[in-house]
């Protein structure tokens, strides 16, 4: 039933012909055998209880949240040893909003630490495996949550993306992934990272079932000063695969493979299976053009995301000193308490965002790198909004093919490839909404396209994904690993 889509199993339970207590058994039952495979979880609620059964579709379905949302009396760890025994005395709004409509929390999904990764191979816990494909990652932060939802635990999980962290995994799972404009969802209650480009969102394998979630999670919070009024905004309601006449562009740097040199033959098909959707696209009576970004931008990308994220986080972080959270050393002095915590409880990512954070910021560095950083992340919005004043949406695909293997140390440095990896950064610059959907598979792992639009387009973002996913044959795919 788990492997049913929200309206399906919302039908089933006014029905009477499953109950929320036998969703729950069935997806914690589900937790531990997935658990067992693809270390995807750092708690599972066994003890998790049923919800009265209402008008509101999410009521009484089992769900999993990131295990950097904090959630009252349930260990909250950000996926760091740091804070390996910090349970929370609040929840997360957006967590709280869900429990109130009837939602059942069964699980904490693994995730980078502290949000701090890309590959979900950082968590304290120990590495997530892709469940298409074990020798592969899931790509991060979002990790487990994407494992999960790909895996039939459940219709959905909650994710944060601060650059590509829900709606890179999604695409290395074969599910959908969806971050809605910034503010729409509180982030009270999400350990920050980088507060200018967090956003929450969540994994599910359609895109109704993700506008229905964010329907259910959205609204203003008094706790997050950069929510706004979304109350006339319906997203579920909204959607339409009627999309003649929209008009969608891509860039012609990141989608010519006569751009690449010696380009490998899963980035071929990957490409080809890319523009055979633009082909869609247009079938379905949508206009898509060409357009052109400078290079130099683009190669840009991922260093103006690696010094404002990490300058950004070093001023998050700075709280945790084993003092006020996490576990107390024994040292006789304070100085020496934050050393040993820090030295002991982040990992060498962390380390090592932290230490570049700190250097960009240090005054003599600031014009150079931050400041500099700040004026380029401008730069691309002010491109991307001229672009949205144009089209309604941007399309790309998602990386250079599906998820590489965790063992893959390649440390060659190929701009035009980093740039192909990094655009999803854009839509954290600018708050834009961004979804990606699946779009086939390369030598049997699935890849994704990503549509991004202009702010508070949300609605119409969704529903040209939603047209798309219609005439493709992976709306509610569950993942079948390879042997």
């Amino acid at each position: 039933m788990l492997e049913k889509s929200i309206t399906e199993i919302h039908e089933a339970l006014k029905s009477g012909s499953t109950t929320s207590k036998e969703l729950i058994i069935e997806s914690i039952k589900k937790s531990h055998e997935v658990q067992d495979k693809y270390n995807a979880f750092v708690t599972i609620c066994d003890e998790a209880k049923e919800t009265e059964v209402t008008e509101e579709l999410v009521s009484g379905i089992p769900f999993g949240v990131k295990d950097n949302y904090s959630t009252k009396d349930v260990l909250t760890t950000g996926s760091s040893n740091a804070l390996k025994n910090y349970v929370p005395i609040y929840t997360a709004t957006v967590v709280e909003n869900l429990f109130n409509k009837g939602a059942v929390m069964v699980n904490k999904t693994v995730l980078d630490e502290f949000a701090m990764g890309g590959t979900g191979t950082t968590g304290h816990t120990g590495a997530v495996l892709n469940p298409w494909d074990r020798t592969r990652m899931c790509a991060g932060s979002s990790a487990g949550s994407a494992c999960a939802v790909a895996s039939g635990v459940y219709p959905y999980a909650l994710g944060s993306d601060t650059g590509d962290s829900i709606r890179k995994p999604a695409a290395y799972c074969g599910i959908v992934g969806y971050k809605p404009t910034y503010g729409m969802l509180s982030r009270y209650g999400l350990f920050p990272f980088a507060s200018s480009l967090d956003h929450a969102g969540v994994l599910t394998r359609s895109v109704e079932d993700a506008a229905i979630v964010v329907d259910a999670m959205k609204g203003i919070d008094s706790n997050d000063m950069t929510s706004w009024d979304s109350s006339e905004i319906k997203l579920s309601s909204s959607l339409t695969d009627s999309v003649q006449n929209k008009k969608l562009f891509y860039i012609k740097e990141l989608c010519d493979i006569n751009n690449y040199t010696n380009p490998s033959e899963e980035l071929k098909t990957h490409l080809k299976n890319f523009h055979d959707t633009l082909n869609l696209c247009r079938d379905l009576g949508m206009e898509v053009c060409e357009e052109s970004v400078d290079q130099k931008i683009l190669n840009a990308i991922d260093s103006v995301y690696t010094v404002i994220s990490c300058a950004e986080a070093t001023s998050n972080l700075s709280n945790l000193t084993g003092i006020i959270f996490g576990p107390r050393s024994d040292a006789q002095n304070v100085q020496d308490m934050m050393r040993e915590h820090r030295t002991k409880g982040f990992s060498p990512l962390i380390k090592r965002r932290l230490v570049i954070g700190s250097y960009v910021l240090q005054s003599e560095n600031q014009d150079r790198y931050f400041r500099n950083a700040q004026k380029l992340r401008r730069l691309i919005v002010n491109i991307m909004k001229d672009f949205f004043a144009k089209y309604d949406g941007l399309i790309l695909p998602v990386g250079d093919g599906p998820a590489p293997l965790i063992n893959d140390a390649n440390d060659k440095l190929d701009l035009k490839m980093s740039a192909l990896n990094s655009h999803l950064d854009i839509g954290n610059f600018g708050g834009f909404p961004s979804i990606t959907i699946p779009n086939g598979f390369v030598n049997g792992l699935p890849v994704g396209i990503n549509i991004t639009g202009n702010c508070y387009k949300d609605a119409n973002v969704l529903s040209i994904a939603y047209s798309l996913e219609s005439k493709m044959s992976f709306k509610g795919q569950i993942a079948k690993e390879r042997m």
